[in-house]
């Protein structure tokens, strides 16, 4: 956690890859979910218009410790980090491009 804000902060480490330029898109996917793949394809495209804007996917069941740290419950979660790595937006479900869009706004 950030101490000065109280929000909470992931690195490249957590991630298991580099977080974007602007802004990353965090997706907590499992193996069986049909939803995520969907919502894979929103955030590779969202990813692709907007420069410095990177896409991550981390499987939920193989960083269970990560998924419990950050109180997600239900796949897919998509969580949208500023260029520091703050949590800025929180979403469970298969998100709507405009939606991703309008949370990448927040984060930059």
């Amino acid at each position: 956690m950030d101490g000065q804000t109280g929000v909470r902060r992931l690195d490249a480490a957590q991630l298991g890859a580099e977080l974007g330029e602007r802004a990353t898109l965090v997706q907590f996917s499992s193996a069986f979910c049909q939803p995520c793949r969907a919502t894979r394809r929103t955030l590779v495209e969202v990813a692709g218009m907007v420069d410095g804007v990177a896409h991550v996917e981390i499987d939920a069941e193989a960083h269970l410790t990560l998924v419990r740290e950050l109180g997600i419950s239900r796949t897919p979660t998509v969580l949208v980090l500023d260029a520091a790595g703050r949590i800025v937006r929180q979403a469970v479900g298969q998100p709507r491009t405009v939606d991703v869009v309008a949370a990448l706004g927040r984060a930059m």
